[in-house]
C-alpha cells in the first residue's frame, strides 16, 4: 500500500497509524510537512518545505489565515508533484486539513482524499464576550481552506463527536469520528511514581494539585485556576500545586501588556513556595507527574478537546474539569470525574477541597476514569478502526472507477 500524509507538524494527530502503516510487509509511507519539528519515525520517508515570511502578510487582515493555508497548500503541492513525476503514485492520500491539503487533488486526482478535519471556527460566544462585526467576518474566512477540503476530500475523519458537530451539516456525513488514540500502555497509574523538581522528591504520599496544559491562557482556563489556588491556599496551606506548560498563549486572544501568567502572579496572594512552575515536560515526566496527582484539573472553552484529558484518564487521576460540551462527552459528573462551571473559580476551589477530602471514597472515579480510556481511546483500537476506514476509502474508490 501506497500512502501520502501531509500535516504541518511531524507527526501531528497520525503517529499511531502512521507507525501502524509503516510496519506493515510492502507498504510505502511518505509524509510532507514543515520543517518545524525534528522526528522521524522507522519506515517513514519524510519531505520537508519551508514557508518564506516574505511570501506572506500581502493580503487583506481578514484573509491571513487563508493566506497562510494557501503557502502551505502550495508548497506541498509542490513536494507532491515531485513524487508524482519519480513515479510514487499513492493508493490513497491521508492530510490535516490545515492548508496542507488543499491542491493535492490537483496532482492526484485519481486518488482518493482523506482529510482529518479537527476545527470548524465559529464566532459564538464562547469566552464571555459579545463578537463584533468584525470578528464574525473573520472567523468566516478563517473557514475558507476547511470548506474547500470538504468539498474536494472523499472521505473525513474527526476525533470526536463534539468537533465533528462543528462542521457545516450538510457536510458532516463525510466525517466518521475516530479518536486518535492514547497510548494506554504509557499512560497508566503507578502507586509508587515519583517526580523530582528542584531537588526534592514527591510522590502520592504528598497533597498535590496538578494543571497541565501547552500555555497559560484564558482558552483553556489559567486565569480561574491561579483564582482557585489562591482560595485554596488559605485553608489547606501544604497542599501543592504543580503547573506544567509554557508561558505563551497557543489559542485564543494574545494578552495586552503582560502575560496571564505575570498579571494572574501580580494580582493574586499566593505562597509561592507551594506553587511550582515546571515547564515543558518530557513526556516522561509529564506522565509521571499525573501519576503523582492528587486531583487533576482540566478547563477548557467550547473547542478541540486536548490529548492531555485522556491521557489524564488513562493514568487513572481524579479529573476536575469544566462543564463544557467537548469535556461532557468524556466525563460524567460523579462517574469519571467532576465537572464545575468554566467561570467559577470558587466552585472549582471547593470541588477540589472536597476532592481532597474523599482520596479513598473517590477511587472508584479514578478506576472509571482508567476504564474509559481503556474501553473508548486505547491507541491499538483506534488504529484498528482507522486502518479498516483507510482499506474502506481506498476499496469504494476502486469500485467507483472500475
Amino acid at each position: 500500500m501506497k500512502i501520502l500524509f501531509s500535516h504541518r507538524g511531524f507527526p501531528g494527530q497520525f503517529k499511531y497509524i502512521l507507525t501502524a502503516l509503516a510496519s506493515l510487509p510492502d507498504s510505502d509511507v511518505r509524509f510532507i510537512t514543515a520543517n518545524e519539528k525534528e522526528g522521524s519515525i522507522e519506515g517513514v520517508k519524510r519531505y520537508d518545505y519551508k514557508i518564506s515570511a516574505k511570501e506572506s502578510g500581502h493580503c487583506s487582515e481578514i484573509l491571513k489565515e487563508y493566506d497562510t493555508n494557501i503557502l502551505h497548500g502550495k508548497e506541498t503541492a509542490k513536494l507532491a508533484r515531485k513524487l508524482k513525476e519519480e513515479g510514487f503514485i499513492p493508493d490513497i492520500i491521508i492530510a490535516h486539513s490545515w492548508g496542507n491539503s488543499l491542491f493535492l487533488k490537483e496532482i492526484f486526482p485519481n486518488t482518493p482524499m482523506l482529510c482529518y478535519f479537527e476545527w470548524y471556527r465559529n464566532s459564538a460566544n464562547i469566552d464571555g464576550s459579545v463578537p463584533n462585526e468584525d470578528k464574525k467576518i473573520r472567523v468566516r474566512c478563517d473557514n475558507v481552506a476547511s470548506v474547500l477540503d470538504l468539498c474536494s476530500c472523499d472521505a473525513g475523519i474527526s476525533p470526536t463527536e463534539w468537533q465533528k458537530a462543528q462542521f457545516p451539516i450538510d457536510f458532516q456525513h463525510k466525517i466518521k469520528v475516530i479518536h486518535d488514540g492514547v497510548n494506554t500502555n504509557l499512560c497508566k497509574p503507578n502507586p509508587d511514581a515519583t517526580f523530582k523538581f528542584e531537588g526534592k522528591i514527591y510522590s502520592r504520599k504528598d497533597e498535590i494539585i496538578t494543571y497541565a496544559t501547552r500555555g497559560m491562557e484564558p482558552m483553556r482556563g489559567f486565569p480561574q485556576f491561579m483564582e482557585a489556588v489562591e482560595k485554596l491556599q488559605k485553608t489547606r496551606p501544604n497542599t501543592h500545586f504543580f503547573i506544567a506548560g509554557l508561558n505563551k498563549v497557543f489559542y485564543g486572544d494574545k494578552s495586552k501588556g503582560l502575560s496571564y501568567k505575570d498579571d494572574m502572579l501580580n494580582k493574586l496572594h499566593l505562597d509561592m513556595s507551594k506553587i511550582h512552575f515546571v515547564g515543558e515536560l518530557t513526556f516522561e515526566k509529564y506522565i509521571s507527574l499525573l501519576q503523582i496527582s492528587s486531583a487533576h484539573v482540566y478547563l477548557t472553552y467550547p473547542f478541540v478537546l486536548s490529548w492531555s484529558l485522556i491521557e489524564a484518564l488513562s493514568c487513572g487521576c481524579l479529573i476536575v474539569s469544566s462543564k463544557t460540551a467537548p469535556v461532557e462527552e468524556v466525563i460524567k459528573d460523579n462517574e469519571n470525574g467532576l465537572l464545575v462551571d468554566f467561570y467559577n473559580s470558587d466552585e472549582l476551589a471547593e470541588k477540589l477541597d472536597y476532592a481532597l477530602n474523599n482520596q479513598a471514597n473517590l477511587n472508584i472515579l479514578r478506576t472509571n476514569a482508567r476504564n474509559k480510556a481503556l474501553e473508548k481511546y486505547e491507541a491499538e483500537k483506534m488504529v484498528n478502526e482507522q486502518y479498516n476506514y483507510i482499506c474502506s476509502i481506498i476499496k469504494a474508490w476502486k469500485e467507483q472507477n472500475k
